[in-house]
């Protein structure tokens, strides 16, 4: 008989255990290192007031500054949202670093473009994200002009705390790359249920695996995470002709250029919770899917690119894939061996059914339904209310017995893409998922940035 704490610990467990102890270790490292300089506030404290107001501190000797950032945005037919995007972004840095390449765009994109005053160029054909990306930087000579680029994507509204704090990472000459901190926006788009559903469902991952994960394997100490997401991120341009930003037969290009910084030893990558962007979230189950497998085959697509070393981030990625694989087994068989366990308390006779009595008795030699409310409903449940006590949104409990559900499919996806990517080559073409245009007038207010 497996206990519920086993089905606990595979299901949820191990990887968020770790790194959310080291990430507790780093905050107290912080709070040390304050104390040391004679500050009054913890440096977490100071990031997230300068996140506030949406200032900039003084700037240190030499230090990296807006002007020093080039904003680099592959669009593909956006013409819904790239104009509140370019508006947020150009409202924090000068409209001249902000550079646009239309990825064979056929609607209004290179138009609303240019009528915000940003650079626009446009590619023949569809090329993918990876492709355009790799046109601007070469087009507008990013490299030579500009110390820092922003890859940012053209549904992301950018907060106006986000330099305040990405940009004194930058101090530490190891780092090379800054993640942001995605938040999914979903007050101002006339959302249906389902769209609600995936958005909050989203807003959950995005919370436990930026602070659980992401928050503790970008520790100075021990730096090693298997993303950079590229909605809204920096990396230094001295690096970048170092990353192959577009090679062959990826679907997306994130993944892959973290684990060249890592892999070609480039440096390491920072992050902190206040480097705030929001970002549409598919509004449709259908496109919620489609997203999901793109970004699972684009996972096992770099991982299948990339062999093994005897270093960090190796052994960070073989603990995630590990549990990523057992608790997507777990959780894919989970609703058989539910109704394996829960069909004869409902149904009189089924255990005289010859074939499934014996699947019955294999199944309940290792199972129980108090194992699995104990060890996968509840903990899942928890986490829900954790979630919803650090964002301040209630509403994340309205649809808590959904979560479960989009587990499963979101398993299912990452098994149904494993095999995918020794199998098939992508060309990295896109399409953009069904967007919602938004009121002007900044992005909306983000409940959890206010706790603390």
């Amino acid at each position: 008989m497996i206990p519920w704490w086993v089905l606990a610990i595979v299901v949820f467990g191990a990887n968020f255990t770790l790194w959310g102890v080291i990430g507790m270790v780093r905050v107290l490292d912080g709070w040390r290192g304050s104390l040391l300089r004679g500050a009054r506030r913890a440096a977490p404290v100071a990031d997230l007031a300068a996140h506030r107001h949406g200032k900039l501190r003084p700037r240190r000797p030499g230090a990296l500054g807006v002007d020093d950032v080039a904003v680099l945005i592959a669009a593909h037919n956006e013409e819904v949202v790239i104009s509140e995007s370019l508006r947020a972004i150009t409202a924090l840095v000068p409209a001249r670093n902000v550079h646009v390449v239309s990825d064979g765009s056929t609607d209004r994109t290179v138009e609303l473009a240019r009528r915000a005053g940003v650079h626009v160029v446009g590619t023949e054909g569809n090329l993918g994200k990876a492709g355009a990306l790799q046109v601007g930087i070469r087009r507008f000579r990013l490299v030579r002009r500009y110390r820092l680029v922003m890859l940012l994507d053209a549904d992301t509204r950018v907060e106006p705390g986000y330099f305040a704090a990405a940009l004194p990472l930058f101090d530490d000459p190891e780092v090379v790359a800054v993640a942001g901190c995605v938040r999914t926006a979903w007050r101002d788009r006339g959302l249906s249920f389902a769209g609600k559903l995936v958005a909050f469902h989203r807003q959950r991952i995005y919370s436990m695996t930026q602070y659980l994960l992401k928050f503790g394997q970008t520790w100075r100490r021990m730096n090693a995470t298997h993303i950079v997401p590229g909605f809204a991120s920096l990396y230094r341009t001295s690096v970048l002709p170092s990353i192959e930003v577009n090679p062959p037969g990826l679907v997306i290009e994130d993944f892959n250029m973290t684990f060249e910084v890592y892999q070609k030893r480039l440096g390491k990558v920072g992050f902190t919770p206040s480097a705030v962007a929001a970002t549409q979230d598919p509004g449709r189950i259908r496109d919620y899917v489609r997203q999901s497998k793109r970004w699972s085959l684009g996972l096992w697509q770099t991982v299948r690119r990339h062999p093994p070393r005897l270093n960090l981030f190796t052994a960070m990625l073989a603990l995630l894939l590990l549990e990523l694989l057992t608790s997507s087994i777990m959780l894919v068989l989970l609703p058989l061996v539910l109704l394996v366990l829960l069909l004869p308390l409902i149904a009189d006779g089924t255990l005289e059914w010859p074939w499934f009595a014996d699947v019955h008795e294999a199944v309940a030699g290792y199972m129980t339904i108090p194992a699995l409310l104990l060890g996968i409903v509840l903990p899942d449940l928890l986490l829900t209310l954790v979630v919803t006590i650090t964002r301040r949104q209630p509403r994340f409990l309205l649809y808590a017995w959904l979560y479960l559900p989009l587990r499963v499919l979101d398993s299912a996806i990452a098994l149904y893409s494993l095999p995918l990517a020794w199998l098939s080559r992508s060309t990295g073409r896109w399409s953009s998922p069904q967007r919602h245009a938004v009121e002007p007038g900044g992005p909306e207010p983000d409940p959890g940035a206010r706790a603390g």
